[in-house]
């Protein structure tokens, strides 16, 4: 019986929206930008990779104009060496496309044209 991947397809679309600024803090609403994906999607992964402590989450400082305080998130350094080497032995198949959204490439994030 084949090995089931470590990460989902979802999931590492997540992980490459991270892994395009690794230390910095971002918020759901610029990820499901980024990733295509619907916030049913995307905040339990981010629920799991902090579970799993890859990645670390915070309220955002200060309470803005206008809007609630948002949820930050970020990789944790162990969660960054997880990503890229995940994201690195994605095969092309399993790769992410799709007009606007991110894809992952060799660890690296780019655009899809």
């Amino acid at each position: 019986m084949a090995r089931r991947a470590e990460f989902s397809a979802q999931t590492l679309l997540v992980l490459a929206a991270l892994c395009a600024e690794p230390g910095e803090w971002l918020h759901g609403y610029g990820m499901a930008r980024d990733t295509g994906l619907k916030s049913g999607s995307l905040y339990p992964i981010l629920i799991r990779l902090a579970e799993r402590g890859l990645v670390e989450a915070r309220w955002e400082d200060g309470q803005p104009a206008g809007r609630p305080r948002r949820h930050l998130y970020r990789l944790t350094p162990g969660g960054l060496a997880s990503a890229r080497a995940a994201l690195a032995a994605t095969p092309a198949p399993a790769r992410a496309s799709g007009q606007g959204r991110r894809r992952v490439a060799a660890g690296e994030v780019q655009w899809a044209e």
